[in-house]
Order: C-alpha cells, then structure tokens, then sequence
C-alpha cells in the first residue's frame, strides 16, 4: 500500500531529515568509509519509517492528536529510553523545572519515579502536603483522582499531581504492611522549600539537616553553622549531617556544601563520553565552616546524586563517619539543554566519581556503620523495601561492573523499637530538623546512635563535656507488621 503524505506531514519528515543531514555534512569533513556510508543510508530509512508511523498515527488514531503532541512524545519516548534521568521537557515543563531548582515550586512535594507502570515515591520533602499526609518512601501510588496511573508517562503523572494551590488530589497508595490499598487525601500547596534545618541536639552536637541541594542551600546552611555555634558556644563535639531521604539537586550546590566541611581534597569528577570532558572539582581552601570538628553523615535509600556526591567525598577524605543504610545510587549527571520554543531536554551527559575514583551508579555509598531505621526486620527480597537506582528500568550499569556492595557491618539487632517515621496514613509526618516541632532524640534511633558516635569520639579524645546523658529507646514488643525501610 502506498503512504500518502500532506504537505504539514511532509514538512515535518523533510525538517527531521535535514537535521540529519547537517551531522553528515559536518562530517564530510573527512572521507567516509562504506561503513559511514551505510549506517547514513540506514539512519535514512529509520527517519523514513518514522514518517511512516507519524502519518499513520496522524490519520488512524481513534481521537485525533495534534501534531506538537505527536512530536514532543516521539522525542520523549527517545530520550527516556536512553536511561529513567533523561527526556524531554515542553516549555511548561521547563519553568516548572527553573522554580523548582529555585526552591519554590507547586505541588505536593514528593520525589517519585516510574517503576513497572506504576508511580514509586523516592521520597517525601519535609514540610509539605505528601510529608504531612504520610506518604512514605517506597510507596506505590496507582491511581490519582480514581484514574489508574498505568499507561500515563512520569510527566503526564507529575501533571495531574500538580494543581492549583489549595485544590484537592486523592491518591491510591499501595503499602507494604496494608490490607488494602490506602486512600490518601492532599491538599495541593506552594512547596516552599527550606533545605537547610538545625538545631543543637544533646546540648552539645550540631544537627544540620539538608532536604534538598537547590539555590537556596549553600547560604542556608552558612546561616545553620552561625546559628549552632552561637547556641552551643564552647560545648559543640560535632555535627550530624542529615542527608537521609535527599533526593538531590544541583551539582554545584554539592560541591559548596562538602566545601563547608573540608579544607583540602577533590569533592568529585565528573567523566563524559570524551576524555576531554571531564572535569575535576576540589576544596577551596578557607571555606570549612566546622572548625575541623568530628562529623557524622546520616544516609539511607532515598539519599541520591547530589547527596551521594557529599557522602563519597567527606567518607573518601577521611572526613567523616557515614551512619545509616545504603544510598540510592544514583552516580549520573544531567545537562539541561534548550530548544527552540522554550522547551528543554534533559540528558545524561556524564558520570561522577567519588574523590577515590569510585562510581555509585547503581550500588550506592556503603556506610562505614549499618544502622537500620529501628526493628531490622525487612526481607531483602520484598519489594517494598527502599528503592534503589538499581532497581529502575534502564538504568546505567556500574562502569566497575560490580553490585551494590555489602554492609560493613552487621546492623545492631538491639534496635527493638519501631522507626518513628513508619507511619499511619493518618498521622503527620515528622519536622525532622524543625527548631519548633523537632524529633525526640530517642525516637530516631539512627540519629541516636550519630551522637553516640560523636560522643565517643570525643570522649576517647577527653575533651567530653559534662551533659544530660540521652537515654535509649524504649525496648517493646516487635509490631504485627514488618517494618521496612522505605
């Protein structure tokens, strides 16, 4: 049968092809071998096959589609199936990326990916509708308004959780531990993101809590070391970096935050497809904000990117202990490229190494001490455990070859006490790191056992200063449903 085309149609195909013929044009430069010659001739005939499928898509399909439509998911559909980091952004998408690198975005305030045809929660942002509603990390969100989420793209997802400020949303949740799939109701707000939080916990430890790396991060936290000294004075042993649930963020927000807490030392490479690009970042020397104090780094499963590259270059100096469960492992950098009429592609463009030359992607840093969220009960084969990078269809192989490496130490199986953040769908996520409605050291036994890592240390050095001993969490009976890290 032949295919006949309209001119708008022909148009289109003829723009594709002289797209392509720009790259071989460039290069023609040198002389082309047979082989050059056909893979041009074959790039030829898949642009043809796409005219193809375009114009049959065009005249057959059961509601008609506008052309813009057509195009934006054929190139989305080419990029996401590179790696899940990539893809195409319209114009609306791309403002909504810009506030949200800004910190200021609207929407429910949760980090999430697509996982077998469903929308898996990475992690919730604190202080936001999702937080406050409890969704939890490792959540499976099936329906939004009562529409099934299978068949609709991450974008089209992350659209309809979007809204007007004030508006309502139903979520359908599928949880680990729940007989039935949890009705979730949220109210959409603007997500103001405060991504530095502290306060002095102990009476003499620094607990520094960042939940995303955005362009408010690097003066937040100057503010949070300013705040602590004043608070703690000459009683400060340490600080807890709290980087657990921090999906990432901007990769120069990163370097400036490990800068704060190193004087000397690379942060991270990054390494492209060319040896010409890559690029080295180390500390400048002056900006440690710690007065070389001891550090604790709090990591778990939804600690990804950016996160990652703060917790690889302070383990890999030698400038801190990291604390927790093992981290996402997301070890990808993405470039943000415009296009004409105001879109955007983002695409993986690089890998990045730890200052020791080590790549997380897909295995994560391995903490130095493996501290569970409370009761270690999880299977580590259920799937509702923590989602990794790992775990992600398409997901770029570790350039090492190797898994996600093993736990450094057996976990403390004295955690009897269930995780205070494995909540209820009705009850309130936790501040943690709010001055006003922070976490009761007792009740997070991971942040429990950071200060008691920095009490020892100081207490080898002899410098401990005299302070209300914290008391451990109370010991009860193992709850009737597992408890699972999300």
């Amino acid at each position: 049968m032949k295919t006949k085309f309209s001119l708008k149609s022909t148009a289109i195909i003829i723009t594709l092809l002289a797209c392509s013929s720009l790259t071989f044009i460039a290069a023609q430069s040198e002389p082309q071998t047979a082989s050059d010659k056909a893979s041009a001739s074959d790039t030829y005939k898949a642009l043809n096959l796409f005219g193809d499928v375009f114009e049959q898509v065009r005249a057959n399909y059961v509601e008609p589609v506008a052309d813009k439509k057509l195009i934006e998911y054929a190139l989305n559909g080419m990029l996401s199936s590179l790696d899940p980091h990539s893809g195409y952004m319209n114009e609306e998408e791309a403002k909504s990326m810009n506030i949200q690198n800004k910190g200021e975005f609207g929407g429910l305030g949760i980090e999430v990916t697509m996982e077998n045809g469903v929308i898996k929660v990475v992690s919730p942002i604190d202080d936001t509708p999702a937080a406050r509603a409890g969704i939890q990390s490792g959540d499976l969100i099936v329906e939004i308004d009562s529409k099934p989420v299978t068949g609709m793209s991450l974008n089209d997802a992350v659209d309809k959780m979007r809204g007007k400020v004030g508006s309502e949303i139903m979520l359908t949740v599928v949880r680990q531990g729940a007989k039935a799939p949890l009705k979730i109701k949220l109210v959409r707000d603007i997500i103001q993101i405060q991504s530095v939080k502290s306060h002095v916990e102990n009476g003499n430890v620094g607990y520094i809590r960042i939940t995303t790396f955005n362009a408010q991060t690097s003066p937040g936290l100057k503010k949070a070391f300013e705040e602590i000294k004043k608070d703690a004075g000459d009683k400060l042993i340490g600080y807890v970096l709290d980087l657990r649930n921090n999906p990432g963020g901007l990769l120069d927000q990163a370097i400036a935050v490990s800068n704060a807490f190193l004087d000397k030392g690379e942060i991270v490479s990054t390494r492209g497809r060319n040896p010409d690009d890559t690029r080295r970042d180390s500390a400048v020397p002056g900006q440690n904000m710690t007065g070389n104090l001891p550090v604790v780094v709090l990591i778990n499963g939804g600690s990804a990117s950016a996160s990652e590259i703060v917790s690889g270059a302070l383990q890999d100096n030698k400038r801190a202990i990291i604390v927790g469960t093992q981290s996402f492992g997301k070890g990808s950098v993405q470039t943000l490229f415009n296009v004409p009429g105001g879109g955007m592609v983002r695409l993986t463009t690089a890998r990045y190494y730890t200052p020791s030359g080590r790549s997380i992607q897909a295995k994560g840093i391995t903490p130095d001490i493996v501290v569970e969220r409370g009761k270690v009960v999880a299977d580590a084969q259920d799937p509702f455990a923590e989602v990794h990078e790992s775990d992600l269809k398409g997901a770029l192989k570790n350039p090492d070859g190797s898994a996600a490496a093993p736990a450094a130490a057996k976990p403390d199986d004295t955690a009897a006490a269930p995780a205070p953040d494995d909540k209820s769908e009705a009850k309130p996520a936790d501040k943690t790191g709010d001055k006003k409605d922070k976490p009761k050291l007792q009740d997070d036994y991971q942040l429990l056992r950071a200060v008691d890592v920095l009490q020892g240390i100081s207490l080898y050095k002899g410098d401990q200063s005299p302070v209300k001993e914290s008391k451990p969490a109370p010991v009860k009976d193992a709850p009737k449903k597992s408890d699972f890290n999300r």
